[in-house]
């Protein structure tokens, strides 16, 4: 029997402070780096000024589940 995970983007595993921190700090660095993107590199991923630095605002622990693996 094969286990399907085909709706889940990641499969389950043990808690991990490592793998916390590593996503935590990711996440952070991710959210600065589009927070420094100039107009003509937003416009090419289709955001806008305001939607990356709300993007960038928003709290570690609020990340979508696929940036989380």
């Amino acid at each position: 029997m094969t286990l399907m995970t085909a709706n889940r983007p990641c499969a389950p595993s043990r808690f991990s402070l490592l793998r916390v921190l590593t996503s935590a700090h990711g996440t952070w660095r991710q959210r600065q780096t589009l927070r420094a993107l100039d107009a003509d590199a937003l416009k090419d991923i289709g955001i806008s000024k305001s939607e990356a630095q709300a993007e960038a605002k928003r709290p570690l622990w609020d990340a979508p589940e696929t940036w989380r693996c």
